[in-house]
Parts: structure tokens; C-alpha cells; sequence
């Protein structure tokens, strides 16, 4: 969504507004900014029609018809209850502003599933060297799947639940992933870099990221194919209080026979071909931002070492079953598994 063609400056006149008003499709809504570009006002066709009615010309100012007090999200601050009560109430387009209430954003609830308070950093750095030779000149997150590379889903669908501020880990062939995305600002997000000069595990490079503009950080593996409803794994995360969440991925264990619980020789019970299901790290983590201080600086650390660390600390890591669409594309069975599976999944 190109968020500049719903603004319109205060000095405009109803006509202009009209102008614009119909060039903008379905959203047919303008905020009115000052010259900082601050948001003063909003402005819809209703409103032109209801000012008209009272016998304001075309040529009037729109500052004689604009809504001085429109719904606005501050960026850095809002919460998922201030997302949940615009959407019961109807408000679909949504400007997002800074702490000086310039306009950084516009959201439109149609065309998004959310816009989540949460910063993401995307681990990128690996090798990819059991998918060899695909990775000898590319890396695995810009090997495509279907028309798109793996690490385009991952970005688009995060951007999809209103992420907008993004770092990617980075390290082999990393100037082919920043030539890939630049900045963001061709997706209208913000995307920074972190650079391994020597590789620091699976989350070891977050704690070379001192500038989160949020209190949640969501990391992800680069290389999962995944339709993870991004909101629900955020609200099940504060409806338990959680320190960090982790994405479990169900593995059923099929026994072919019964299974005895005995006491020396005496059968106490028994199942009659059991399933057993355990669940395995999927590679995807929501966390406190406060957490992350205890990522050792520029050191090897995995995952699992800052899980390990919470148990210890008895905080509250929890688990978040998948129940979507998940692949991690690790080897080339599972590349060519992705390449037919994305002919059938939605994304």
C-alpha cells in the first residue's frame, strides 16, 4: 500500500480532496498533514457531501469539513488491544505516526491480517551445505520456491501482520541478500543488517542489535516455509505471560504393539498400539525484549543455550504448537517437497 496518496495537504481545497478521493480505489479516506507533515485531520467523501449540503463551496478549504480528531496509531507504543478494538469497530484504514505525530504509515486492516507490535530478526548467515551445489553461488534464502525466493515468504507474509521494522542476520554471500532487499524501503519497511565476522549460532547475532523499537522480538530461521498465523502465536504469547515462546512441531511416534507398564515382573497397565507425540523446535521464537540481555555479546550461542538459561532461571518459556502449514528446507528432499507444496498452500 503507497501510503503518500492518502495524504493531502491542509492548504488543499475540497475539490483537490475530491481529485484524490477518487484516484485511491476502495480506501477512500485522506489524512490532512501541516507542511512537517503531521497529522491534523482526516477527511472522507462523506464528509465533502455533508459540507457541501451546508452549502460549502468547492473551492473552500478542506480544514472547513476535516475530522480534527481521527484514529491514529503511535508507532513504538500501541498495543494489540488498540488493534483489536479499531477492527471491531470498522476503523480499516489506520495512520501509524511517531512521538512529533508525523505520519510514518498508513495500515489498511483489508488488505492486512494485523499489525503486530513486534520487531522481527531474520537469521540469514548460514552455509546452506547439504543443499550444495544449489548454494555454491546463492544463498539458501534467496533459492526460489515456485516464483519467489524463501526468504521473500517469510518477508511478505510477516509484512502481511504489519511488521515493519526488520534485521537480517547476514554472512555468507551476504551482499546478494542486502542487493536483494536494500533498505526496505521498496516494501515500504525498514531493514537493517547484522553482519557475523564469525558464525554465532542460531540467535548469537541478536545480541549485536541494540536499536529494538519494540518490547517483543520475534527470530526466525531464514530458511522455513511456513503460513504461521503470526497474530495468534503473538496472543497466545501474552495471554500466558510468557518470557519467550517457542513453534512446536508435532511427531507422531506410531507403536505397533501394545505397550506394557510393568513393576519387576507384575503388568501394572497397558495400551494396545499406542501414538506418542513429542514436539520439536520449529525454529521460530517470540521474546521479551528485556530477555535478550542475556545473549552473551558477539559470542556462539544457539537457541537452545537461551532456553536452557530460562529453565534455570525458572522464567516462563512456553511452547506454541503449529497448527499451519510449516517446512524447514534443509535438505533437497525437502527443497523438492516445497516446490510442489507451493503449488497447494496458501500463503
Amino acid at each position: 500500500m503507497n501510503f503518500r496518496k492518502h495524504l493531502i495537504n491542509r492548504d488543499s481545497t475540497i475539490k483537490s480532496a475530491l481529485e484524490s478521493l477518487s484516484n485511491i480505489g476502495l480506501e477512500t479516506i485522506l489524512f490532512a498533514i501541516n507542511n512537517k507533515g503531521q497529522l491534523i485531520g482526516s477527511l472522507t467523501d462523506g464528509d465533502i457531501r455533508r459540507g457541501l449540503l451546508k452549502g460549502i463551496s468547492l473551492n473552500s478549504s478542506i480544514l472547513e469539513i476535516i475530522n480534527p480528531n481521527p484514529k491514529y496509531l503511535r508507532k513504538d507504543s500501541y498495543s494489540i488491544d488498540e488493534i483489536n478494538k479499531l477492527r471491531d469497530n470498522n476503523y480499516m484504514v489506520v495512520p501509524v505516526v511517531n512521538s512529533s505525530d508525523i505520519i510514518l504509515n498508513i495500515i489498511s486492516f483489508r488488505s492486512m491480517n494485523s499489525y503486530l507490535p513486534i520487531d522481527v530478526v531474520i537469521m540469514a548467515g548460514g552455509l546452506g551445505s547439504r543443499l550444495k551445489p544449489l548454494t555454491d553461488k546463492t544463498p539458501k534464502p534467496l533459492l526460489k520456491i515456485g516464483d519467489k525466493t524463501i526468504i521473500d515468504y517469510n518477508i511478505d507474509r510477516l509484512i502481511s501482520f504489519g511488521v515493519d521494522d526488520f534485521w537480517i542476520s547476514v554472512r555468507y554471500l551476504a551482499d546478494q541478500i542486502k542487493n536483494h532487499f536494500g533498505n526496505g524501503n521498496s516494501r515500504n519497511v525498514n531493514i537493517e543488517y547484522v553482519s557475523e565476522d564469525n558464525p554465532l549460532g542460531t540467535i548469537g547475532a541478536v545480541s549485536k542489535i541494540n536499536n529494538f523499537r519494540h518490547d517483543y522480538v520475534l527470530v526466525t530461521n531464514s530458511d522455513i516455509l511456513t503460513n504461521l498465523n503470526y497474530e495468534s502465536f503473538f496472543m497466545d504469547f501474552i495471554e500466558k505471560d510468557a518470557d519467550m515462546s517457542v513453534v512446536t512441531i508435532p511427531y507422531d511416534v506410531e507403536i505397533p504393539y501394545a505397550v506394557m507398564e510393568t513393576k519387576g515382573n507384575n503388568v501394572l497397565s497397558f495400551v494396545e498400539k499406542p501414538t506418542y507425540t513429542y514436539y520439536s523446535n520449529g525454529g521460530i521464537y517470540l521474546i521479551k525484549k528485556s530477555i535478550l540481555k542475556n545473549i552473551p555479546k558477539n559470542k556462539l550461542f544457539n537457541s537452545t543455550d537461551l532456553m536452557e538459561l530460562l529453565l534455570e532461571k525458572k522464567l516462563n518459556l512456553i511452547s506454541y504448537p503449529m497448527r499451519n502449514y510449516w517446512l524447514d528446507i534443509g535438505k533437497s528432499k525437502d527443497y523438492l517437497k516445497a516446490q510442489n507444496d507451493i503449488k497447494h498452500i496458501k500463503f
